[in-house]
C-alpha cells in the first residue's frame, strides 16, 4: 500500500532536500485544443484545483490521459484508508512529497508524455494542498462527464452495493426522463454508514432519499408535532 511504502521510506531518507520548483519542465510542446474552459463549475478549493488541471491537461492534449490516471488514483484512495491522513500532516518534508508524488504516479497505471499530472502534483505539494487531491480526483471527474455529455447519478449507501444493484439501478435510470437521449449515465457509489441503511440517489439537481436516517428524521418530526 502506498502509506506503507511512504513511511517505510521516509525513515530511511538521508538525501539532501532539493526544492521541487527547480526540477521542473515541460516533455513536449503543448497540442492545440479546440476548448480549454471547464464545461461546468465546481466549487470549492478542490475545485479550483480540478479547474486549472483540466485546462492544462486541455492545453496539452492530454484529458483523457489524465482522466484516467486520477481515475485510478481514486481507486487508491479508497483501498489505502492512511493515505488521507499522510497527505493531511502538517510535517511533511520536502523529500517525503516527492516520494508521495512518485508513488501516486505509480499507482495511476498510465503514461503521461505531457506530464502534466507530475507538475499538477508538484503545485500541490509546494502549496502543502496534498491534502485535497481526492477532492480533485472528484471533482475532475465532474469535469470529465460534462465535457462527454454524461448525466452522473451518485448513489450514497450505507455499506457498499453489490454491482448486481449498481447495474440495475444505472439500467432503469439510463432509460428515465432524468437521463435525456444521447446521452451517457456515469454512476458514482459512494459510501455513508450515517445514513444506516438504504439509498439516496442522485441525479442532476434531483435527489431521491430512501435512506432509513431520513425515515426516522420524517417520523420523529411526525411525533413531534403531533404530542
Amino acid at each position: 500500500m502506498i502509506a506503507s511504502r511512504v513511511v517505510a521510506r521516509s525513515a530511511r531518507v538521508a538525501a539532501p532536500r532539493v526544492s521541487i520548483a527547480a526540477t521542473r519542465g515541460y516533455a513536449e510542446a503543448a497540442k492545440p485544443a479546440q476548448n480549454t474552459r471547464p464545461p461546468v463549475a465546481v466549487y470549492g478549493l478542490d475545485g479550483t484545483y480540478a479547474s486549472a488541471l483540466y485546462t492544462a491537461a486541455a492545453k496539452q492534449g492530454s484529458l483523457e490521459t489524465v482522466s484516467k490516471a486520477l481515475d485510478n488514483m481514486a481507486q487508491t484512495f479508497k483501498r489505502d484508508t492512511r493515505l488521507q491522513n499522510i497527505l493531511s500532516a502538517p510535517t511533511l518534508a520536502d523529500s517525503d512529497k516527492k516520494q508521495i508524488i512518485g508513488e501516486l504516479q505509480k499507482s495511476t497505471n498510465t503514461t503521461d508524455k505531457s506530464q502534466t499530472l507530475q507538475h499538477f502534483l508538484e503545485t500541490l505539494a509546494e502549496n502543502n494542498r496534498l491534502s485535497l487531491l481526492d477532492g480533485v480526483c472528484e471533482k475532475f471527474g465532474i469535469l470529465m462527464g460534462a465535457a462527454r455529455g454524461e448525466v452522473e447519478m451518485v448513489i450514497t449507501s450505507a455499506a457498499p452495493l453489490d454491482q448486481k444493484v449498481v447495474k440495475q439501478l444505472e439500467t432503469v435510470v439510463s432509460k428515465s426522463q432524468y437521463v435525456g437521449q444521447g446521452r451517457k449515465l456515469r454512476v458514482v457509489p459512494k459510501v455513508n454508514p450515517d445514513i444506516r441503511g438504504g439509498l439516496i440517489v442522485e441525479i442532476g439537481d434531483r435527489t431521491i432519499d430512501l435512506s432509513v436516517s431520513a425515515k426516522m428524521a420524517r417520523m420523529n418530526k411526525l411525533l413531534s408535532d403531533t404530542l
